[in-house]
């Protein structure tokens, strides 16, 4: 077979050109991305009803894993109009007048887009299967046009022969790719949704601690989310959730100091909720978020607090609300809109910037006075976002924010309650409305790959629209993240700060700040479960020292699927 090819190249340029376009192609689909390969087998793997179909697609797809190499990286070939368009082929080269050739005279020799055309590896049999049947569509479409004057009778003698050669690797090629498009088309029949996506996570967490009267718990969270896109860029989410858990009480007062994440929008009795309904779509360049409920800041802003922080209060963060995520960010939630625009160049040590703007509104589905999208609870908020270099992230926060009378300001739009901070930085005067405007900054700094810093500053400034309700409050925080830390997935944190707290509200003028300092290691079970224990330390809760120190254990497990 060599001999013939080696014969074939010297008699027909048409078919030296074939060779080099799949050689070229070839180097480059060793170091491609599988995309067809990948959507298969994802395909496969979400329809877990058909194990036996599952087993032969999988199979057929490892089959054609190079074929599809190639097939894909060709959908990243560019045409060229002349050789002199490839960095990486030089006047010297022993190729580059066949190559001259081949583009002048048949147009079938294609680039990457970084203006190279690797032309100097091996391909493989069902590479050179693949690139000449798709070369002899090339043929076609010279004759179809009345060119045929360029392909000699030699050169299709030539191809018939090389097609005969590879007639084998070809019919198996046919009928393999065949198989796989008819189990393909078996898994999307049966699959639950072309556009829709189902992930879940379980959280069971034990908790005891030292408070006087409160005893250990065995607690559940559940979420079911329902991720669609239609394009490909957007996500539609629609959550529910379900939980049993009950916040400890560690003074009186209404305080959510060593609040757990997995808590947060607990119904108390398991009873199913629709938790969250959003939308995200790009609009140029911009991102585009959506809460028809559910919605938080932090969905949209930028937390800086990686490896405490999880989007979704989950089960793979810090245990509590305080190491989650700077205080700002849980004034206010439910219904609204929120807008990311990136703007700057990014040259030099400045990457490129962005500003958030967002609304949301805790009251929207109400239509009675006082209440609604406009006219009730709504927090609105402004962020600056910068990065300086790979390693280090920063924003800045405003948020300004209405609630009406017997409101809670730390309460991320829910209905029960605080979700951070002291009742003193919390509870509103019940008989009027208050405004705030509340003031951030956060920062992360990743020196290593195995090191990350985090941490916050907010003050929020209270304005009462009765007498004497005006009041300030103040929160900060630093975190230590120790990631892959005795397994790749595994996470060491520590967090410490002072829990949202006010020496004013209501002429209170308590001396004593509430410090809580998290301890907590996230063990990666598998890449579907996670044990995390972890430890809580809360000092003068309720802002009083005459209050005992509340130490908090967990130990928290968590499945995703």
């Amino acid at each position: 077979m060599s001999n013939l090819l080696w014969k074939s190249l010297v008699v027909s340029p048409a078919v030296l050109g074939a060779t080099l376009l799949l050689s070229g192609t070839a180097i480059a689909a060793s170091n491609a991305t599988t995309e067809v390969l990948t959507v298969e087998t994802q395909a496969a793997t979400e329809v877990v009803q058909q194990p036996e179909v599952l087993a032969q697609a999988t199979k057929d797809t490892q089959v054609l894993d190079q074929v599809n190499r190639y097939s894909n990286e060709g959908k990243n070939q560019s045409q060229v109009t002349s050789v002199s368009q490839f960095s990486d082929v030089q006047p010297t080269d022993w190729a580059f007048q066949a190559l001259q050739s081949l583009v002048e005279r048949y147009g079938c020799i294609a680039g990457y887009p970084n203006g190279t055309y690797r032309g100097n590896r091996a391909l493989t049999r069902y590479e050179f299967a693949a690139g000449l049947n798709a070369c002899l569509d090339r043929v076609n479409e010279l004759i179809a046009t009345a060119t045929a004057d360029m392909v000699t009778k030699q050169d299709l003698a030539t191809l018939q022969r090389l097609q005969e050669e590879f007639s084998a690797e070809l019919a198996t090629l046919r009928g393999r790719v065949d198989t796989l498009e008819a189990r393909t088309a078996e898994l999307e029949a049966n699959q639950f949704s072309t556009t829709t996506k189902l992930q879940g996570e379980a959280i069971f967490a034990y908790t005891d601690s030292s408070i006087a009267n409160e005893n250990g718990v065995f607690q559940d969270r559940v979420r079911l989310n329902l991720q669609s896109s239609f394009t490909g860029r957007d996500m539609l989410t629609t959550r529910l959730g379900a939980g049993n858990s009950t916040g400890l009480s560690l003074s009186t007062g209404g305080g959510a100091e060593g609040k757990q994440t997995f808590e947060v929008g607990s119904t108390g009795n398991n009873n199913v909720t629709l938790d969250k309904l959003t939308y995200e779509a790009p609009m140029g360049p911009a991102q585009v978020y959506i809460a028809a409920s559910g919605g938080q800041h932090s969905d949209y802003a930028a937390v800086n607090n990686p490896y405490f922080f999880d989007k979704t209060d989950g089960g793979n963060g810090a245990l509590t609300t305080f190491a989650s995520e700077n205080p700002i960010y849980r004034i206010g939630g439910g219904s609204g809109i929120a807008l990311n625009v990136p703007f700057g160049q990014g040259g030099g040590i400045l990457k490129p910037s962005s500003v958030t703007l967002g609304y949301l509104a805790s009251e929207a589905n109400n239509p009675a006075a006082g209440a609604g999208l406009f006219d009730g609870n709504y927090a609105a908020l402004g962020q600056l976002n910068f990065s300086v270099g790979n390693r280090i992230a920063l924003a800045a926060t405003y948020v300004h924010s209405y609630n009406g009378a017997n409101s809670t300001l730390f309460d991320s739009g829910l209905d029960n309650g605080a979700v951070v901070g002291t009742s003193l930085s919390n509870n509103l005067n019940s008989a009027s409305a208050s405004s705030s405007n509340s003031y951030g900054v956060s920062a992360a700094f990743r020196p290593t790959d195995k090191l990350s810093l985090s941490g916050f500053v907010s003050y929020h400034d209270v304005t009462g629209f009765g007498t004497g309700d005006d009041y300030e409050a103040w929160s900060y925080g630093v975190g230590i993240a120790l990631p892959d830390f005795g397994k790749k997935g595994n996470v060491l944190g520590i967090f410490g700060g002072a829990q949202p707290y006010s020496f004013n509200n209501s002429g209170t003028n308590s001396s004593d700040i509430p410090y809580q300092v998290e301890g907590f290691y996230k063990y990666r079970v598998s890449d579907n479960i996670s044990v995390t224990p972890g430890v809580i330390w809360v000092t003068s809760p309720g802002q009083n020292s005459n209050n005992n120190d509340a130490f908090i254990g967990t130990l928290r497990t968590t499945f995703t699927f």
